[in-house]
């Protein structure tokens, strides 16, 4: 869940944090549309992405560079006990409890991906930074602070409710989010799904699901076509800060369903302060790098004269 130290307007109670999400796509869900035919033309591709505040891109990172970090992932869940034992860990099978993003389990585990180079390396692959750079329209640069979900077969328990990124990462509205699965995603693993042309909406009202702070956008809010799709590896989804977007749950009987978070922003726009660390806030960088192979990607954010700014509450937001 994603979670800020607000107070918002009231809790959800637990009938609606039951049913609201899959509820609400299965009733207005629609397929994603691709866009590989408008990746020779940044203009149109621009155009259409501001249009939706999406941008689907089949094939867009190479297979096998997916599947490797795949295998880096899968090896690390594999060392923790939290695959079936006589499985491939390749496959991500699981019958184990879920394990949840925050938790005392889960965070020594995270950490250690978030050490791993290959994972921060992909941001930076060539083809997510020329999408990136076609839709800001101008040099693109990964935000540091990049993100690992591990959601295991759990239905809809551990979701990620209806939300704008822009809430959370702020700095500047002109941030496009990469959500790229580890490997197939059929619907049955869930996945994404966004409510197309809803950033242009501004940000919407949100209130508080639970006592740990998790923030939600207003049912009310959420009218519109909802898009989602299943993934092949290497297939990517960008979407606008302010495009509202939720998950779906993982609803296969035992398989993890893996993705990563990357995020992108003019190199001359300001960024939160919280953004240029770690995720999680446990480690440091020194500690990331440390037995990284090479250095040539390595505080690269240092390159640009970034202006940092303080958080936010959303009452002040437009």
């Amino acid at each position: 869940m994603l979670q800020m130290d607000w107070s918002t307007s009231r809790p959800m109670t637990q009938a609606e944090l039951a049913t609201h999400v899959p509820r609400r796509v299965e009733r207005t869900g629609y397929p994603l549309r691709e866009s590989n035919d408008l990746l020779a033309a940044p203009d149109r591709l621009r155009e259409q992405a501001q249009h939706d505040g999406y941008l689907f891109v089949r094939g867009a990172v190479n297979r096998d560079s997916v599947l490797r970090l795949r295998r880096d992932v899968t090896g690390i869940l594999r060392n923790a006990g939290w695959l079936d034992d006589g499985t491939d860990p390749m496959d991500a099978i699981s019958t184990r409890d879920a394990k949840v993003m925050g938790t005392p389990a889960f965070n020594p585990i995270y950490d250690t991906v978030q050490r791993l180079e290959s994972f921060h390396a992909m941001a930076h692959h060539a083809g997510l930074l020329d999408i990136a750079e076609s839709l800001l329209g101008a040099p693109a640069m990964p935000q540091p602070g990049i993100r690992a979900r591990v959601m295991f077969a759990s239905g809809i328990a551990h979701t990620t409710p209806p939300h704008q990124d822009f809430i959370f990462i702020q700095g500047t509205p002109e941030v496009w989010t990469c959500w790229i699965p580890l490997g197939a995603c059929p619907r049955s693993m869930g996945g994404v799904a966004v409510l197309r042309g809803s950033h242009r909406r501004g940000v919407l009202p949100v209130f508080q699901v639970n006592a740990d702070g998790a923030l939600s956008i207003e049912a009310d809010a959420l009218d519109g076509d909802w898009h989602s799709s299943p993934f092949e590896p290497g297939d990517v989804l960008f979407f606008h800060s302010k495009t509202a977007h939720q998950d779906l749950p993982n609803v296969s009987d035992n398989r993890v369903r893996l993705s990563v978070d990357y995020r992108y922003q003019k190199k001359t726009d300001p960024i939160m302060e919280k953004n240029l660390v770690v995720h999680g806030g446990r480690l440091t960088w020194e500690q990331v790098y440390e037995n990284w192979e090479s250095a040539e990607l390595q505080y690269y954010w240092r390159e640009n004269e970034l202006e940092t700014v303080p958080i936010a509450p959303p009452t002040e937001f437009e």
